[in-house]
């Protein structure tokens, strides 16, 4: 309904817009320019515009999977990392924390292998490789750690932990 009352709005500004006489400052503006006539040269700078007209797919943002594909074949990257980070929720949930944080670790460390690796993996590609690289494989690292210094019976001593933790908290 509200589409029938918009197309007697825009034929009615068509309308006077038609009527109105234009004037030559403005039908010289919006005349193409002339390929011969000398004029601004075209931007040729490297800089990015200060206003963003549109948005870019990441790098190796394509699919990882032809098109005849099934979708979960085509996005077989992201759902094998939610997949094992599902696994490492479960396991937590059931009672093994250490277990459970080493598996979302690793999950996320595979995640920044298989970034660096594939060239299209799908949704997996968020931001630019690098960056995709460098988030994953650093969350993973950290997760990994805590899972490995984890009281009780830490697997990992470091040494001046307990003396940070010490400083920090009190």
């Amino acid at each position: 309904m509200a589409q029938q009352t918009a197309k007697p709005v825009n034929a009615a500004a068509n309308a006077v817009k038609a009527a109105a006489p234009e004037s030559p400052a403005r039908s010289a503006a919006e005349a193409a320019p002339d390929p011969a006539a000398p004029g601004p040269e075209p931007r040729t700078s490297r800089r990015f515009p200060s206003v963003t007209r549109d948005t870019a797919r990441p790098e190796g943002g394509g699919r990882a999977a032809p098109r005849d594909a099934p979708a979960p074949a085509r996005q077989w990257p992201m759902l094998s990392v939610l997949a094992a980070t599902a696994a490492g929720l479960l396991f937590t949930a059931m009672g093994h924390p250490r277990a459970g944080c080493l598996v979302i670790g690793v999950a996320l460390i595979a995640a920044a292998v298989l970034r660096r690796v594939l060239p299209s993996v799908g949704m997996l590609a968020v931001r630019s490789r690098f960056t995709d690289m460098a988030t994953y494989g650093l969350l993973g690292v950290a997760i990994t750690l805590l899972a490995l210094v984890m009281e009780p019976r830490p697997w990992l001593e470091i040494p001046f932990l307990e003396t940070a933790v010490r400083f920090t908290v009190r």
